[in-house]
């Protein structure tokens, strides 16, 4: 009797890690219906709802961030670090592990020290042009590494050896043909009849900037119904904001403010335009779907590695790169409104990235997984 394919997926802290780490859980599963999968995480992410959410096991560690700006709490890593790796290893033998995924981001460092405990193969992915701290750390307890863009390697401790997967994204992104599903899509946000839309998505939880620079959209285009404003704030600034477009005399023809956006193969669908962050997740989404973009990148990304990822969409002529202190109701409008009036250039702009590996990376990856299951290791302690 075979036994069943069973991985471990680290992932947490932000949708940008979680999500590919969902978009992965589902290659698998289509590629071995049986395989028994379940994540790593901590208690303090998105994962704690979006993970269980999917129908996916989350096993919780405690883990604290690779971030300099704990100051002296920072030097408490290390013994974080094995105790949060002596939880994952626990984790791995009771799920009967065969092969840990380690996608990036914190809570995951903990999932690739229990594999490295426990003598289990693992495999990092790197999401970000420039990788974040806790890969740059994995990177050097496995040697399986790989990436969603060619430029990370040389970021990478053993980069050289990486392999270019793309960024695991959505089936229903990665298929996701935008004309075909946009009359549905534009009834499912009420969006008035001949009304170009402009998508506001500033990640997980909303960016207050965005917010604010859409509020200041509506307000100037109030008398507008040939444009239509829909603005994803996360569910803490969606009351505050309705509130404020309301005292911008901007009704609903002008614009929407919603918490989230559960099905964003509408939402690609239905957007003219998106204003939004430079996380890899949505990096990988434009280029795939051909959404033309105005990119504005989280200034305080580690390694302002948010700037380095939206130059993989701006220097294509895919999108546009405005820093964040200059992101402005009244910069956009002047950035904006030529851009609606000319679809073609739009249409340009959508064509310009191409989807590279990203709309066949949830399965590369899937495939390394697959492959890793059937190598034999050996038991090996670590010590960070």
């Amino acid at each position: 009797m075979r036994t069943p394919l069973s991985v471990v997926i680290g992932a947490g802290g932000t949708g940008g890690h979680i999500y590919p780490g969902l978009a992965l859980a589902e290659a698998l599963r289509r590629a071995d219906p049986d395989a028994v999968i379940s994540f790593i995480g901590t208690e303090r992410g998105l994962e704690t709802t979006l993970i269980p959410a999917a129908g996916y096991r989350l096993h919780t560690v405690d883990m604290i961030p690779f971030d300099p700006a704990l100051g002296a709490k920072r030097f408490l890593l290390p013994a974080a670090l094995l105790r949060s790796g002596a939880q994952a290893r626990s984790v791995l033998r009771t799920q009967k592990a065969q092969v840990v995924v380690g996608m990036g981001g914190y809570p995951s460092a903990p999932a690739i020290v229990g594999a490295k405990m426990a003598g289990l193969p693992s495999v990092i992915h790197e999401s970000n042009a420039v990788p974040g701290r806790a890969n740059q750390f994995a990177a050097r307890l496995t040697e399986h590494l790989t990436v969603a863009f060619d430029g990370s390697r040389a970021h990478l401790s053993g980069g050289e050896r990486a392999r270019t997967v793309g960024m695991p994204i959505a089936a229903s992104l990665a298929a996701l043909d935008r004309p075909a599903l946009r009359e549905e899509a534009r009834r499912a946000f009420g969006i008035p009849e001949g009304a170009r839309v402009v998508l506001f998505n500033g990640g997980s939880l909303g960016a207050a900037r965005l917010t604010a620079a859409a509020v200041g959209l509506a307000a100037r285009w109030r008398g507008r119904e040939d444009v239509h404003l829909l603005i994803k704030t996360g569910p803490a600034a969606l009351a505050e904001t309705r509130h404020k477009l309301i005292d911008a005399g901007a009704g609903p023809v002008a614009a929407q403010a919603v918490p989230y956006l559960d099905r964003m193969d509408l939402a690609y669908a239905v957007a003219d335009l998106v204003v939004c962050r430079a996380g890899s997740a949505t990096i990988a989404e434009l280029a795939t779907t051909g959404v033309p973009a105005v990119l504005v990148p989280y200034p305080y990304a580690p390694g302002d590695h948010q700037t380095h990822n939206a130059r993989v969409l701006s220097d294509a002529g895919a999108a546009y790169l405005v820093p964040d202190a200059e992101t402005t109701a009244d910069r956009l409008a002047g950035l904006i409104d030529p851009l609606l009036a000319d679809p073609a250039r739009l249409a340009v702009m959508g064509r310009a990235a191409g989807p590279g590996h990203h709309a066949r990376a949830a399965d590369l990856l899937a495939e390394t997984v697959i492959r890793l299951a059937g190598q034999p290791t050996t038991e090996r302690e670590f010590t960070p």
